[in-house]
């Protein structure tokens, strides 16, 4: 099998190392560029199957490769995972917003990073269908009747809550914005913001009971609903 080709946007020469030794060890091929100008280039030039993209880079920042990528015809669809450190939370949540797959905080594990890059390259790979029925544990969303069960039992939901559970399941692995989870909220009542998604995640929980640990939360950016439950 052809191993997937990797570009590594990153100019700490320490991390890179350690990046790189972690791709030959799970069997990729990465390639590593120091700064934004020449890593966009080596995009437009070699086309990767995923790109590991610092935020904070000479000559052009990661958010700026990011956003011109996913206005690019060509581009666009390429897998992007983001590296941030812990106070750039709001340039990772701006960069999920234009479109980036997934972030790892460093400091991190090579190991972590990698488990993340195979499942966004296993979505992909995965041809794109909307399932009428999902089933996660002992739970089962059934999407074009708004239901959720878990064995025999109906567990009530609102609009809202079901929507948002509904976007996390089909994006699962992915973390979402609440900006990103507000277009499945329908409340016509009250104004919607931001924080609003908080409340209805903790209604969800709340609902599913306290041996529900499938929604992630992650600390200044979000929700993510985990691929196997932790």
């Amino acid at each position: 099998m052809q191993k997937s080709r990797i570009l590594l946007i990153e100019d700490e020469e320490d991390i890179a190392a350690l990046i790189k030794l972690q791709a030959d060890i799970s069997g990729y091929k990465l390639h590593v560029e120091v700064d934004g100008l020449n890593g966009y280039m080596a995009i437009q030039r070699e086309k990767p199957d995923l790109v590991i993209l610092d935020i904070m880079l000479p000559g052009q920042s990661g958010l700026d490769i990011c956003r011109k990528m996913k206005g690019q015809v060509d581009l666009k669809d390429i897998p992007v995972i983001m590296i941030s450190a812990k106070g750039e939370e709001i340039d990772v949540v701006l960069g999920l917003e234009l479109g980036a797959d997934d972030y790892v905080t460093k400091p991190f594990s090579p190991k972590i990073l990698f488990s993340r890059v195979g499942a966004v390259l296993r979505r992909r790979r995965e041809p794109v269908k909307a399932p009428k029925m999902i089933s996660f544990g002992s739970y089962k969303v059934d999407i074009e009747n708004y239901k959720l069960t878990r064995g025999d039992q109906l567990i009530n939901l609102t609009l809202s809550e079901f929507g948002i559970i509904r976007r996390l399941l089909l994006s699962r692995g992915n973390v979402l914005t609440r900006n990103q989870l507000l277009d499945d909220v329908q409340n016509e009542d009250a104004f919607i913001v931001d924080r609003n998604i908080d409340v209805h995640i903790a209604s969800l929980r709340k609902k599913l009971g306290p041996s529900f640990k499938w929604i992630e939360t992650v600390r200044g950016v979000g929700y993510r609903f985990l691929e196997e439950e932790e």
